[in-house]
């Protein structure tokens, strides 16, 4: 499973490849976010074009994607740009129908990996069109604005009511590698991060990206915590499908407890 770190420190991104981490995201997403986000203990990342080119310098071939902004006249511009600093993968968000799927798979022509952030509403609802545009190599369900979107309380009733499980079986049936949201340090999260990393072995995932909790600081180490989420990873596949959903049954109960969804 790739693991993905957000930063836009040249030093911190060279010690999160040391500490294991497969790739390095450069957020550069602020169109829209702020009005999204109100009011939410989200972070809202401050990267830029030159951050782009000052990472590229510290991480090896094939380590760095980078997160453009929604879909906008001069996405074609910010997609040539990215690349021409080094993006090796380049991350779609926010988009809504397959046109500006189209458009962006167009504008990277080969020249990166595509990655498409699935977090709208009405993207999830034509995803089968989406999936019959040429050129996709991977898509990962944004929950936190996916469920802001929906009208629901908690970003992970997402995966207890089934919805990620559902994009899952499509985009993996299409040969496109999938993945979701973010996971916490092992033993914490307000759902476990074992539960939720549980989910992306049962269904299938190959991409996560890290929370803010494994951001390096003096009281991280960072390589001891990738190990930890690299261990439980190959504890979870060691189980049967019966024991994974035995785990995902508890995700769910602990979900709607939180959503306040149970009577």
């Amino acid at each position: 499973m790739a693991l993905h770190y957000i930063t836009n420190e040249p030093l911190e991104a060279a010690s999160a490849r040391r500490a294991g981490v497969d790739r390095i995201m450069v957020d550069l997403e602020i169109m829209g976010k702020e009005q999204r986000q109100r009011g939410r203990s989200t972070v809202i990342s401050r990267h830029s074009l030159r951050d782009v080119s000052a990472v590229r310098q510290r991480v090896p071939h094939g380590a760095l994607l980078v997160r453009t902004n929604p879909p906008h006249p001069g996405l074609d511009r910010e997609v040539n740009e990215v690349i021409a600093r080094g993006a090796d993968v380049v991350m779609l968000p926010m988009f809504t129908q397959p046109q500006e799927v189209a458009l962006f798979v167009k504008a990277v022509a080969r020249r990166a990996r595509v990655c498409l952030l699935l977090e709208t509403p009405q993207a999830l609802t034509r995803l089968p069109l989406i999936l019959s545009v040429p050129g996709i190599d991977e898509i990962m369900v944004g929950l936190n604005d996916l469920h802001l979107g929906l009208g629901l309380r908690f970003m992970f009733e997402c995966l207890a009511g089934g919805l990620v499980e559902h994009v899952a079986h499509q985009v993996r049936s299409a040969g496109i590698s999938f993945g979701f949201g973010g996971i916490a340090r092992v033993g914490e999260g307000l759902v476990p991060a074992e539960l939720i990393l549980s989910e992306h072995v049962r269904l299938g995932s190959s991409l996560v990206i890290l929370s803010r909790s494994f951001r390096a600081g003096a009281d991280i180490d960072l390589a001891t915590e990738v190990g930890r989420v690299r261990a439980e990873e190959e504890r979870l596949r060691g189980l049967s499908m019966v024991e994974l959903q035995r785990n995902r049954m508890e995700l769910c109960s602990r979900v709607w407890r939180i959503a306040g969804c149970l009577q």
